[in-house]
């Protein structure tokens, strides 16, 4: 087996980092000197986002385009690519501490594959939360 040091792997006639592609089905040796075959794009973040404590606007995110509130404590996020199917995962956190029982909730819409819904109930209502969301699956 050969090792490839280098500062700068480039595509031929490209610039730095452009257009370089790792197949799905890559072996990668973890830290334990094990060889894997590991499906890297499968194991990627597709989308997040981190809303605001209102739940109004988002902070920041990747393959998001936009948020909508629809009330205290609930909100749709719209992914900018779409995911394959309506098959991904969703994993999301209250970013904000809540008094009393609190839970969250995932609404995945079966009939779109850009959307997902996020709820916090806190004690006996929904209450806005800051909010972060990751999603994992399959891009279209």
């Amino acid at each position: 087996m050969s090792t490839l040091l280098a500062d700068t792997i480039r595509k031929t006639g490209g610039t730095a980092g452009v257009d370089i592609r790792v197949k799905n089905t890559s072996v990668y040796e973890s830290d334990g000197g094990t060889s894997v075959t590991q499906n890297l794009v499968q194991g990627l973040c597709k989308a997040w986002a981190k809303t605001n404590a209102a739940g109004t606007s988002i902070d920041d995110s990747n393959n998001v385009a936009s948020l909508t509130d629809n009330g205290a404590g609930d909100q749709t996020i719209t992914m900018t690519n779409a995911m394959g199917n309506a098959l991904y995962a969703v994993s999301i956190n209250i970013q904000t501490e809540l008094s009393g029982r609190s839970f969250l909730r995932i609404d995945e819409t079966a009939t779109s594959t850009t959307v997902y819904r996020t709820g916090v109930y806190a004690g006996s209502a929904y209450t806005d939360s800051q909010v972060g969301s990751a999603v994992i699956g399959d891009l279209a």
